[in-house]
């Protein structure tokens, strides 16, 4: 198994120096991937070009985005995705969201009425027809494809696209669309009970999902954090902090174990609070998390 150490900065601001700090520390420290996430409604830095930045910075850093899928036109997604595949030299990772599926972002990504889990299904079946050189022809979502193409194609063949999500729905789709999972605010035996049932329904599409292919965003704090933090992750969920929001390194190092036990062996690590800089915070997880890596 390849256990592998990624880290996450969900509120990366559109600063080129505070990008340099992050990027430049973990290749330097040879962490496995940089996350960056796609929230449309917040001022974070916007994925794609980020990490087309980073990608100048760096020669084996992986680069990684979950990318909100409702509201984009499928095809530019393609062909972005495919590009910046391309001008990372193949070191891209992905994982397509549905969105947070608040009323407010719905809204605004002119989404309200369309089921998030259909067009997902059918973005990622539009992609991999593109990716793979064949032409499309196609309606989704009020865009119509006539014979449309993406060219050039991604350089890693096939270039994978992982799924999130706990419910029924999107573990299900993970099994029969997905070539891995990237859970979050799963406790370690609520993450085995669900790449079982991944398991299921792919065997039941006679597909195959590959063992190392499940991981896990796991935010954590080196130090206490005040009660409105602990609640902002905790919601809508009656499990122990320390199952899904550990703080201090043993606890870290202890839930990530307990993971690897699940059958985890991604692991991308959130820091909660960045008071020290960038600095501090990788030479703390290159201390207390990166030995996990092999």
């Amino acid at each position: 198994m390849k256990i592998r150490i990624a880290v996450a900065s969900t509120n990366t601001p559109a600063d080129l120096d505070h990008l340099a700090a992050l990027v430049d520390g973990l290749e330097e420290r040879r962490f496995d991937t940089l996350w960056l996430s796609d929230t449309p409604m917040t001022p974070a830095v916007e994925p794609l070009l980020a990490l087309a930045i980073a990608s100048s910075r760096t020669t084996r850093l992986k680069l990684g985005t979950n990318v909100v899928v409702p509201g984009r036109n499928p095809l530019h997604l393609a062909k972005e995705l495919a590009h910046l595949d391309r001008l990372t030299e193949g070191r891209l990772l992905l994982a397509f969201m549905p969105g947070i599926g608040s009323r407010r972002e719905r809204s605004a990504l002119g989404v309200a009425n369309i089921d998030r889990t259909k067009h997902l299904r059918q973005t990622i079946e539009l992609c991999r027809a593109w990716w793979a050189g064949e032409a499309v022809t196609a309606d989704i979502a009020g865009f119509r494809y006539d014979d449309a193409h993406v060219d050039p194609s991604p350089i890693q063949d096939p270039l994978e696209i992982w799924l999130g999500g706990n419910g029924p729905k999107g573990l299900a789709l993970t099994g029969t669309h997905a070539d891995g999972w990237l859970a979050s605010r799963a406790t370690p035996t609520e993450a085995e009970g669900h790449i079982a049932n991944i398991r299921a329904a792919a065997a039941e599409a006679e597909r195959v999902i590959d063992d190392d292919h499940f991981g896990i965003s796991v935010p954590y704090a080196r130090h206490d954090l005040d009660d409105a933090s602990i609640e902002a992750v905790m919601q809508r969920t009656v499990a122990e902090r320390s199952q899904i929001l550990p703080i201090g390194p043993e606890e870290l190092r202890r839930l990530l174990e307990q993971h690897l036990a699940a059958g985890l062996t991604k692991f991308v690590l959130r820091p909660m609070a960045l008071t020290d800089g960038w600095d501090a915070e990788l030479d703390y997880l290159a201390e207390h998390a990166l030995p996990l890596q092999n």
